[in-house]
Parts: C-alpha cells; sequence; structure tokens
C-alpha cells in the first residue's frame, strides 16, 4: 500500500476515533451532570434549609453552564460530523428520532435552568429573611422535577439509541 494511502486510512480511523470519544463524552458528561444536578437538589430541598438550598441551588446554576451547556452545543456537531466520517445518513430511523428526543430534553432543560435560578433566588430571600422557603420555591420544585423525568428520560433514550442503532 502506498505511504499516502496508508496516511489517509490511519487518518480517516484517528478521526473517528476522535470524535467517536468525543461524542460519548458528551453524552457521559449530560447524563452525569443531569444525575449528579438532580441529586443534589433533592437533597437539599429535602433539608428544608433556605441557605442550604440557595448555595446547592447556585453551584447547580453553575455547573449546568460549564458542563451541560457545553456538552449540549459539542452533541450535535460531534454526531453530525461522526456520522459523516462513517458514512451514516442522517435520515437513519434511529439518528431522526435520537435528534427529536434532543429536542424534546432541550425544551425540558431550559426551562429547568430558569427554574433552578428563580429557586436558588427565593432561597437566598427566606436565608436573608430568615423564613422557610416559600410557597412560589415549592411550585417551582415541583414543576423542576415533573420536567426533569421527560427531559432526563429522553437522553437516557437518546444513549439507548446511539448505542444500539435500530433498524426501521
Amino acid at each position: 500500500m502506498p505511504d499516502h494511502r496508508r496516511f489517509a486510512l490511519v487518518w480517516a480511523v484517528v478521526t473517528y476515533l476522535a470524535l467517536k470519544y468525543l461524542h460519548v463524552i458528551g453524552a457521559m458528561v449530560i447524563l452525569g451532570t443531569g444525575i449528579g444536578i438532580a441529586f443534589f437538589m433533592l437533597m437539599a430541598h429535602r433539608s428544608g434549609v433556605p441557605d442550604f438550598v440557595a448555595r446547592t441551588a447556585a453551584v447547580v446554576v453553575k455547573a449546568d453552564w460549564i458542563f451541560t451547556a457545553t456538552a449540549v452545543a459539542v452533541q450535535p456537531v460531534s454526531g453530525y460530523l461522526l456520522a459523516r466520517e462513517i458514512g451514516i445518513p442522517l435520515s437513519e430511523g434511529w439518528i431522526v428520532a435520537s435528534l427529536a428526543l434532543y429536542v424534546v430534553a432541550g425544551g425540558f432543560w431550559l426551562p429547568v435552568v430558569w427554574m433552578q435560578r428563580h429557586m436558588r433566588d427565593l432561597a437566598r430571600m427566606a436565608a436573608a429573611e430568615g423564613t422557610p422557603l416559600p410557597a412560589a420555591y415549592h411550585r417551582l420544585f415541583r414543576l423542576w422535577f415533573a420536567f426533569g423525568v421527560p427531559g432526563f428520560g429522553s437522553v437516557m433514550v437518546i444513549i439507548w439509541l446511539m448505542i444500539a442503532k435500530p433498524v426501521w
């Protein structure tokens, strides 16, 4: 095999592996951050201590912007480049379903980030005033939890689709 063909083959393999690595890491970050945020917010909420809730929510908001938002931005780009690299059309059923679920997950995630910021602010206010968490906080927490189920569930299904690649 001529050197230039060998180089092209090696380059293709390295490119594929780098894209796949980036895509898998992105999925892990989205899933892991989602689980971590849900756990820490739930534990803080269960404490009922406004200052603890406020501090936890502040960290959660930062984590969502630093980790989740970055991975959310990288996933479609790395997925597109990966599909292009290996020649899978974006019209494949499992890719179409993944993209639709990605939109669903994002549609639930964006309001959740907004809710987390407002829960943080309400908890800060309660902590500063020395009062219990207000009813508005508890309403937001219930909505936050309810939005998390389909958002997180969509991510779980997307990961299954990425692994199984069912033929429809």
